[in-house]
C-alpha cells in the first residue's frame, strides 16, 4: 500500500508564495502520476496540477504561468510551488496517487486573504 502525507499550508496574502509537500511511502514503485487536487468550501473537488513518472505535467488553466508541480523521485516526494496566490485559490489541497494506486493524503489547508 501507499501512504501520502502532505504539508506546507498555511495562511497568506494575495500576491504571496507557498510550497506544498507530498510525501509518499509505502509500494511507491507502484506510482505512475501523482497529482495535486483542490477543494473549496461548498465546491466539488478539482484537478490543479498532474506530473508522470516521467515528469510530464499539466496544468489546471487556473494556475497555469502560477503553479509548479515537481518531483523528487530520490526523496519520493512531489512539490507544488504556488506563486501570484489569490483569494480563490483558497482551499484544501490534497495529493493524490493516479490509479492503478487510487489513494488521496489528508489535505492541508491554504488560506489566501488579506
Amino acid at each position: 500500500q501507499v501512504q501520502l502525507v502532505e504539508s506546507g499550508g498555511g495562511l497568506v496574502q494575495p500576491g504571496g508564495s507557498l510550497s506544498l509537500s507530498c510525501a509518499a511511502s509505502g509500494t511507491i514503485f507502484s506510482i505512475v502520476i501523482m497529482s495535486w487536487y483542490r477543494q473549496a468550501p461548498g465546491k466539488q473537488r478539482e484537478l490543479v496540477a498532474k506530473i508522470t513518472r516521467g515528469g510530464n505535467t499539466n496544468y489546471a488553466d487556473s494556475v497555469k504561468g502560477r503553479f509548479t508541480i515537481s518531483r523528487d523521485k530520490a526523496e519520493n516526494t512531489v512539490y507544488l510551488q504556488m506563486n501570484s496566490l489569490k483569494p480563490e485559490d483558497t482551499a484544501v489541497y490534497y495529493c493524490y496517487a493516479d490509479p492503478p494506486v487510487g489513494v488521496w493524503g489528508q489535505g492541508t489547508q491554504v488560506t489566501v486573504s488579506s
